[in-house]
């Protein structure tokens, strides 16, 4: 007797920085968010998308909820909580490695008012020794009543199709969302401008990571070539005096952003790639709602 197919939602959330897109892309197997260790590196809503034969499963990553100290930061926030209406299961992440914190707890209460299953997902395991992820588990399981309660290592790839299993077999009968083989509905001028992001916030570390913005302005395949992509990118910082902080001494610096970024965007495209950056100021543009707009906020 074969089962009935299934096809829906599942939305991971969390604070900042607690492992989410990293957590979604070893559920998809590719790279669909870019990651780092700074806070808020994803700013908009990213859909990876799981296929089964009995099932597809739609991943939403959020923005991680938090007290919002801009413009920017008030959007990403209503941007997360619209996205948790909308789906069939919630992925709330907190990580092995840290103690549970006011930002745990007030995102507990939030989603403790919500009808939606929610799964808690203790993440980062590979992190700590196996008496604090048991630790972890009693200290999540006071903070509301979880559909299910899963420790995972996207890292290690601990667990993750456990849990996987278990968000498909909370979803409603339905047909397939997204053909076969496609991964996410990232548009490649947003993902390339995304790698470039991650290339920047990697080489920047604390230097200026909420300051950054990126805009791919161009991106076509050069007439007569068909294994040549030309990207012309723009990095955006707020102030005049963190535009030489990307640069550095000479260009340095942003030859490496682009070094990084170019190898990245090559594996995502399949073809070579020319990629030109330039660096510009766009003053105080995560209060400004019309830069904001421009930058696609």
């Amino acid at each position: 007797m074969s089962h009935p197919f299934r096809s829906g939602f599942a939305c991971i959330v969390g604070r900042p920085n607690v492992g989410k897109s990293t957590l979604l892309n070893a559920m998809v197997k590719t790279k669909v968010a870019i990651t780092s260790d700074r806070p808020q590196t994803t700013r908009h809503v990213v859909r990876g998308v799981v296929h089964r034969p009995d099932a597809q499963l739609v991943v939403v990553d959020t923005p991680g909820l938090h007290k919002p100290r801009t413009l920017l930061g008030s959007r990403l926030n209503d941007l997360a909580r619209a996205t948790l209406a909308e789906v069939d299961v919630i992925v709330f992440c907190l990580p092995a490695d840290e103690r549970i914190g006011p930002g745990d707890r007030f995102l507990a209460d939030e989603l403790n008012r919500i009808k939606t299953p929610t799964f808690a997902v203790v993440t980062k395991t590979d992190r700590v020794r196996k008496p604090r992820v048991a630790e972890q588990l009693l200290a999540v399981a006071e903070l509301g009543d979880w559909a299910e309660i899963v420790p995972v290592s996207a890292v290690t790839d601990y667990q993750v199709e456990l849990l996987v299993d278990l968000l498909v077999a909370r979803l409603p009968e339905g047909r397939p969302y997204y053909p076969e083989g496609e991964v996410t509905d990232e548009p490649e001028q947003v993902l390339v401008a995304e790698l470039i992001r991650e290339a920047a916030l990697g080489e920047l570390r604390d230097e200026l990571p909420h300051s950054l913005a990126v805009v791919v302005e161009e991106m076509a395949p050069r007439p007569g070539r068909d294994d040549l992509v030309d990207v012309h990118a723009v990095l955006y910082v707020e102030r005049p005096s963190q535009k030489p902080i990307i640069i550095g001494a000479g260009g340095e610096r942003l030859r490496e952003v682009g070094s990084r970024a170019r190898h990245q965007i090559e594996a995502l495209l399949g073809v070579h790639v020319y990629l030109d950056l330039r660096v510009k100021v766009a003053p105080e543009w995560q209060q400004d709602p019309e830069q904001l707009r421009r930058l696609g906020f």
